[in-house]
This record gives structure tokens, C-alpha cells and sequence, in this order.
């Protein structure tokens, strides 16, 4: 049978053809090239990133330790002024976004005690200085009882104040475990800085801070050693505001610490 080439026949005859080849009994079309139907079949490539211009994703960053960040700038800080700097470029902490100020300290570096407060209030917040306002006034008629001042020239008669936190929590709530936690090594290296005596913890937040534990009308009175130092409870001002009557057992404590200074002189 003559051949024809498929694109010099018509519809009719190429039909007619197929029709042909179909009553011979044909069930499939035969290619150029012999085909295994048993082979798996072969999966194309997919094209390069760079082919498709898709972006390849980013490479996976390391998760970011706020505490050992803090520690490497706290370690950094040679003087309180370093330290106070390292402490405003610390951006890990959400609660810097929310304050007006850094609160970093206030009395006399050279002073025998340092006070820890808890974490700025309203008025702390908007002065920048630790225990201000009704609560600050009260701790300075307090330790004035004593004769001390954080504005005493004399190291012997002065008392140095900071905080666990230097800035003010929303609505003046208590600061969060992982807060206090990312602001300690700060705290630390204040204490090794200043180098005081004795210290003084005002309040339940400096209580869990430094000794790990809360109860400060339980703690209260009683020395313990934190940071190689010896380590006074005492409650908060503001504690005292509402509970008048708690006076007489922070009088104790004052005549406490008092004692405590006459025996380390």
C-alpha cells in the first residue's frame, strides 16, 4: 500500500485509514520508540530558585537569650555611668516601651547601705529617682530616725537607693518572673560596683530578686546574705502607708540595722 504522508491527506481519507486499521484489529498507535510500560516513570527536576526566580527563604537566625545579653552588658560596665548606659541601650525588656524614664538610682554611691527597692511607681516614673512621693518621703523619715540620708555627704550617714526594676510596669503591677529575670545581672553588677556594707530589701519584689522567695511580713527582720553580703528584709513604705501599724516592727528592724553597722565598723 502506498503511504501517505499525514499532512497531504484530507479528513475523508485519513479516516477512512484509521477505520482500515481498526477492522485489521489495531488497539493502539505505535511510536518511533519502543515503550516499556512496566518502568517507573521519571520525575522532572524541579526548577532551580534562581531559574523560577522564586527567593530561596531565609536562613534560620539563632533565638536571642535576653538574661545572657543582659549579662554581657552588665559584665561590660566599668562605673555606674557605664552601667546606666548599658541599661537604657537594653531593648529585650517590653517594659522600657511603656515608661518615661529610667529610673537608676539615687543617694550616695560611696554609701555604707544600699537599698533595693521593687520597681517605680507613678511618681518615680515621671521624676526619674527612686522612692519619691508619699512612699519616698515616708523611707526618708525612716532612715532619718537613724540618722541617715541619701543626701549625707558622709558614707557612714548615707544610704544608696536603686531598684530591681528601672522602669515602671502598666498600671503598676508587680513585674513578671522572666522580667525580673533579664534585669538581675544588671542588678548584680550594681551591687559589685557600689560595693556597699549591708543591704536593705524593700518589699516583697527585692525579697524574690535577690533571695528567691516572697513572704516579706515573714522574712522581714531577719539577716540573710545575698551577693556576699549580709542582707536585711524589710517591708515597703507603701506597705506601711496602708498598715499603720506594721511601723513598729520596721522601727525594729531600723534599730536592727543600725546594730548591724556598729558591728561590721
Amino acid at each position: 500500500m502506498e503511504s501517505h504522508h499525514i499532512d497531504s491527506l484530507d479528513f475523508h481519507t485519513a479516516r477512512a485509514l484509521l477505520q482500515w486499521q481498526v477492522e485489521l484489529g489495531a488497539t493502539e498507535a505505535c511510536l518511533d520508540a519502543p515503550v516499556n510500560r512496566y518502568e517507573t516513570p521519571k520525575v522532572a527536576p524541579k526548577p532551580a530558585a534562581a531559574a523560577t526566580g522564586a527567593a530561596e527563604p531565609p536562613p534560620v537566625q539563632p533565638k536571642t537569650d535576653p538574661v545572657e545579653v543582659a549579662k554581657a552588658a552588665a559584665a561590660a560596665a566599668k562605673t555606674l555611668e557605664d552601667l546606666r548606659a548599658a541599661m537604657a541601650a537594653y531593648d529585650h525588656c517590653d517594659l522600657k516601651r511603656g515608661a518615661r524614664n529610667l529610673v537608676f538610682s539615687d543617694g550616695n554611691p560611696a554609701a555604707r547601705v544600699m537599698l533595693i527597692g521593687e520597681a517605680p511607681g507613678r511618681d518615680e516614673d515621671r521624676e526619674g529617682k527612686p522612692f519619691v512621693g508619699r512612699a519616698g518621703h515616708l523611707l526618708d523619715r525612716m532612715f532619718g530616725a537613724i540618722d541617715m540620708a541619701r543626701a549625707a555627704p558622709i558614707s557612714a550617714q548615707s544610704i544608696y537607693i536603686t531598684n530591681v526594676m528601672p522602669w515602671r510596669p502598666p498600671q503598676n503591677r508587680d513585674p513578671e518572673a522572666e522580667e525580673i529575670a533579664m534585669l538581675k545581672p544588671f542588678l548584680e553588677r550594681h551591687v559589685e560596683i557600689v560595693a556597699p556594707e549591708v543591704i536593705v530589701l524593700m518589699g516583697n519584689i527585692a525579697c524574690q530578686a535577690v533571695l528567691g522567695r516572697r513572704g516579706i511580713t515573714k522574712m522581714r527582720g531577719i539577716w540573710h546574705e545575698a551577693f556576699g553580703k549580709p542582707v536585711l528584709p524589710m517591708v515597703h513604705p507603701a506597705y506601711l502607708l496602708r498598715q499603720p501599724q506594721a511601723k513598729r516592727d520596721a522601727w525594729a528592724d531600723l534599730l536592727s540595722l543600725q546594730a548591724k553597722l556598729r558591728d561590721l565598723a
